[in-house]
């Protein structure tokens, strides 16, 4: 997908506390990642506001292997969740076939309006519509689950989960598409310094922060 970026009170709590979820610390240049089948996760220290819920996006969904390992290493769940100590909601599915401790799965974000927030993901990033009653739409690595709202959520912007990050091919024509389809970026496109990699942000009309990357991945 991409990654999600987090604001942490203790970086290395949350770094072990991914680590031990079944995540890999690899690097990229200057960038410390925790990588996932899916995802890759990012943290910085700081004071967030709030945690996930009441924000845009309400949690984020893991497959793991075994709950009971889960157990065993220290990791409290509670009804199928996860409330990690800044806040985030992560929402844990059992599955035997999930290669490794742990996979990424869902994005669930919450909207007063969720086909509209579905049908704009659909048309700014090319994602395939779901099936069922509940909107969703389909990325590579993760899928995202709109769900209503009675009122409209807070922006994603300064809490424990920042922002989520999508990955891009040729990022710099894709900030220009966007730009030409009325989109306007919080940040335009920026290569890193010293870097092959690239980034840009923006806001979703619901108030979801994201991060566009080109690259986030270590050379292989």
């Amino acid at each position: 997908m991409g990654h999600l970026h987090l604001t942490a009170r203790d970086g290395v709590d949350s770094r072990k506390f991914w680590g031990t979820l079944g995540g890999t610390a690899v690097q990229n240049g200057t960038l410390q990642l925790i990588q996932f089948p899916g995802t890759f996760v990012m943290v910085r220290q700081g004071q967030p506001t709030a945690g996930t819920s009441g924000s845009t996006v309400d949690h984020v969904t893991f497959r793991v292997r075994s709950l009971k390992q889960l157990a065993t290493d220290g990791i409290v769940v509670s009804n199928g969740v996860i409330t990690t100590p800044d806040g985030i909601l992560i929402n844990v599915a059992e599955d035997a076939s999930v290669d490794g401790a742990s996979r990424f799965d869902a994005i669930a974000i919450s909207t007063a309006a969720p086909a509209d927030a579905q049908a704009w993901y659909i048309k700014q990033f090319g994602a395939t519509a779901g099936k069922g009653a509940t909107p969703t739409a389909a990325l590579p690595g993760v899928k995202l689950e709109f769900t209503k709202a009675d009122s409209a959520p807070a922006g994603t912007r300064g809490r424990a989960l920042d922002h989520i990050g999508f990955e891009v091919r040729n990022l710099e024509e894709f900030c220009k598409k966007l730009e030409a389809g009325g989109i306007k970026l919080d940040r335009p496109f920026t290569r890193l310094p010293n870097s092959t990699t690239a980034i840009a942000f923006l806001t979703d009309p619901w108030g979801t922060y994201i991060e566009l990357t080109e690259n986030l991945a270590p050379a292989k």
